[in-house]
């Protein structure tokens, strides 16, 4: 979103101290009216490092079929090659520490583990609007454009959140905060006016490395580095294919996103006060049955993730998710679910519930279940079935 005046004052390129202060305090009220629990502000040339790692990351493959981050990597490296007008970048979080540790439903195989992010509203919606609403009146008072994102645009918000001040990027790549610890959402305001700049926070880290080895697929290849085809966020959310079987198992019953790294992380005991405008969590997405996300079809996926960011999936990659949660599971009761599945328009579905079954059936009863499917002519599901050592 864009915000422009119809007259800009004259003398912008050098405003004195006094005027910088003045939207500055401006801006940082805004945003604690707006409920945000963090307000920094960085210069637009702060994260000069972030061409080159990018572009490693990216020639080394390790954004997998995130064929976006290749096609936008110049105008997410730099916010001046975003906006060439840009001179602030006013960097907003949102604390979201759940009540307890999400890794504790681990124990609850027969049930579904969605990210803590994703347990209420989409925080894009929730965030952008609230960035409009501090956009607007700054904008109205400062006589300066601005511009808001929230994610899904080009922006590194991570290194640019360092830059301003918010935290350090840590081990796992996320945000760390000595207050709030790795549960912060972010957002940016892009602005034409200069105002005053925040340090950069220090990384204190240390020799820790919980978040590195609480990773169930090991997807950090060094600390600070991820391989974003072995993150089970990735998988689970951008990947839209079969998922690697030697990976299958690892995933455990997380059918969307992956909160390991960032429950382990020692900073998340300061992130207890959190705001009282934070989003709550859905008592329906705490840890939903696999039995019934295993039903879903379309219409009652989409009515019953209304709102979610978890919607943007789409009924046949979550309910592939939720098929090999099903197949890790051991719960003989999910055989039947998965049996329908088998016979669903989606290959991708029904490919899954092939390994599922594999592994929840006795071999005798997998082998009756392969000689009734022999009527099947995708190449991927085929592949599932060779696999099952059925084909």
């Amino acid at each position: 979103m864009q915000i422009s005046t119809s007259e800009q004052p004259a003398g912008r390129a050098g405003p004195d101290l006094r005027r910088r202060e003045k939207l500055t305090a401006l801006v940082k009220a805004e945003a604690a009216a707006q409920g945000f629990d963090l307000c920094r502000i960085t210069h637009a040339g702060s994260i000069p490092l972030a061409p080159e790692r990018l572009g490693t990351f990216l020639a080394e493959g390790q954004h997998g079929t995130m064929s976006w981050m290749e096609e936008t990597r110049e105008r997410r490296a730099d916010p001046r090659v975003l906006w060439p007008e840009v001179r602030s970048v006013v960097m907003f979080a949102l604390n979201y520490g759940p009540e307890d540790d999400p890794r504790s439903l681990q124990s609850k195989p027969d049930r579904g583990a969605i990210s803590v992010y994703a347990r209420n509203r989409d925080y894009h919606d929730v965030i952008k609007g609230r960035l409009k609403e501090i956009a607007t009146r700054f904008a109205a008072r400062a006589g300066e454009d601005v511009k808001v994102f929230v994610d899904t645009a080009p922006v590194m918000e991570k290194p640019l959140a360092a830059a301003a001040g918010l935290g350090w990027q840590g081990k796992h790549t996320n945000l760390v905060s000595r207050s709030h610890g790795s549960w912060l959402f972010l957002g940016s305001v892009f602005t034409t006016a200069e105002l005053v700049l925040d340090e950069p926070e220090a990384d204190h880290c240390g020799s820790c490395r919980a978040c590195l080895d609480a990773c169930p697929t090991n997807a950090f290849p060094a600390p600070y580095r991820l391989d974003a085809r072995r993150c089970i966020s990735y998988l689970t959310i951008e990947h839209k294919g079969p998922i690697d079987p030697h990976l299958r198992p690892l995933i455990g019953n997380r059918i969307y996103g992956c909160d390991d790294c960032l429950a382990a992380c020692p900073w998340n005991k300061f992130a207890a006060s959190a705001s009282e405008m934070k989003l709550k969590a859905r008592e329906d997405l705490k840890e939903p049955p696999l039995s019934f996300l295993l039903a879903l079809d379309d219409a009652a996926f989409r009515s019953f993730f209304s709102g979610s960011p978890v919607k943007r999936v789409g009924r046949d990659r979550f309910v592939r998710n939720a098929l090999i949660a099903a197949g890790n599971s051991a719960d003989a009761s999910l055989i039947e679910p998965c049996l329908k599945l088998a016979r669903d328009p989606s290959p991708v579905v029904r490919g899954m519930a092939v390994w599922a079954l594999k592994r929840l059936m006795l071999p005798e009863e997998f082998q009756r279940f392969a000689a009734s499917h022999g009527d099947e002519d995708d190449p991927e599901v085929l592949d599932e079935w060779r696999l099952a050592g059925a084909a």
